[in-house]
């Protein structure tokens, strides 16, 4: 064989080598496969081995199932309420139709992330501050379903998207502290008004006992005399008799005493 037939054959290995390896295509489990004949869509592959036609004939263009987690870049919204407020977002999408997300739309990704950017400006700008952050679920599920009808014409599934960070200007963070801490303050004065207030009913009912059993009086100053006499003070209480405070206080000057004063206090 001369050098010549051995040329030929060689590059005719080498065609029938490149042939099999462009004709050759593994799909994974998570992905399909979309198959072009000379520009025209043809079928959609499913996982394992397959064979297309090589140099330029068939073209496989390859989608992933899987759920894509996709951040939002910070954007800067102005609320209801004039507040402007800077606020980041993810998405979890996944494709449902290959074929619809290969010939209806360039880039699947870019296309869904300028949807979420202008759909979130557009939520977050027709609801309040407080709503933002009170009702936080409810946006997130106005936001899904707004992004979902937009991008379901390319195949494409939104499951769910979050609001992961609002940030405020120092000076609404400063006037909500305020306002959290007056909230607090309040709530501070009413607990202990009904605090005092049912002390006050209670010592009424007290008084109402006492003054149907006079001799209970009585026991109360034992045993506040008691208390007194536990501890280590330089104080001396006793009892005195009103009448014979008001007979002092007559040969004195006239003056009467007060209606109870049932106890004196002399210091050491």
């Amino acid at each position: 064989m001369d050098i010549g037939a051995l040329v030929v054959l060689a590059v005719i290995v080498v065609v029938v080598l490149v042939a099999l390896t462009s004709a050759v295509r593994i799909i994974n489990e998570y992905e399909r496969g979309v198959l072009f004949r000379l520009g025209r869509l043809m079928d959609l592959k499913g996982p394992g081995l397959r064979l297309i036609i090589p140099f330029g004939i068939d073209r496989l263009v390859k989608m992933d199932l899987r759920t894509v987690t996709l951040e939002v870049p910070p954007q800067e919204v102005i609320s209801h309420d004039n507040v402007t407020i800077k606020v980041n977002a993810v998405i979890y999408f996944m494709v449902v139709d290959p074929n619809h997300a290969v010939t209806k739309v360039a880039n699947f990704i870019n296309a869904t992330s300028q949807i979420a950017q202008t759909t979130l400006r557009s939520v977050l700008g027709q609801s309040s501050l407080d709503e933002l952050l009170a009702n936080r679920e409810k946006i997130n599920s106005t936001l899904q379903r707004i992004i979902d009808e937009q991008t379901e014409p390319w195949g494409i599934k939104v499951s769910t998207v979050e609001i992961k960070d609002v940030e405020l200007p120092q000076t609404m963070q400063r006037a909500m502290a305020k306002q959290a801490e007056a909230e607090r303050e309040k709530r501070a004065k009413i607990i202990h008004a009904e605090g005092e207030f049912a002390a006050a009913q209670q010592l009424t009912d007290a008084a109402t006992v006492i003054a149907q059993q006079p001799s209970a009086l009585q026991l109360r100053y034992l045993q506040t005399l008691t208390e007194i006499g536990v501890e280590r003070n330089t104080v001396i209480v006793f009892p005195m008799p009103m009448d014979m405070l008001r007979g002092l206080l007559e040969v004195a000057g006239g003056a009467q005493p007060p209606a109870k004063a049932p106890l004196a206090a002399a210091r050491r």
